[in-house]
């Protein structure tokens, strides 16, 4: 019996560990791309999305679906580190919804001293794909 309680006890502590390193990616990855943003490496930044055609960002304009549309998007958008100021990305919750799949709720704001400033929230939904966490989806106001 002390046995099934201890083998129990370490699997529940593994699988925790595993959650908090899942969460600690996704957050790095925001941070990550907080960092690009602030640099105006809208490249690098992109590499928090799958790469993929059947990415889907959803902002003021509409649906976007394709990482190279997404990314085309953005460059039009944000043309210039003005157009960019500085990002700040808090967050209000992370919530694992599947052993692959994260949803994440959160505010953007940009600093923008010439252009004024902007803000409001996002969602995201993380996949793992390949071992790799990357937004799938975005729905950015």
């Amino acid at each position: 019996m002390k046995q099934l309680l201890l083998l129990t006890a370490l699997l529940f502590s593994l699988s925790s560990f595993a959650q908090t390193n899942d969460e600690q990616q996704i957050r790095s990855i925001l941070s990550a791309q907080t960092t690009y943003w602030n640099k105006g490496d809208l490249d690098n930044f992109m590499k928090g999305y799958w790469n993929n055609d059947s990415l889907m960002f959803i902002g003021k304009s509409g649906i976007t679906y394709g990482y190279n549309n997404t990314l085309e998007n953005y460059k039009k958008g944000y043309p210039n580190r003005d157009a960019m100021g500085t990002l700040t990305f808090p967050f209000i919750q992370l919530k694992r919804i599947s052993a692959d799949a994260y949803f994440v709720i959160g505010q953007w704001h940009l600093a923008r001293p010439k252009e004024g400033d902007v803000g409001g929230h996002y969602t995201l939904l993380f996949r793992k794909i390949k071992g790799q966490w990357l937004i799938v989806a975005d729905h950015s106001s």
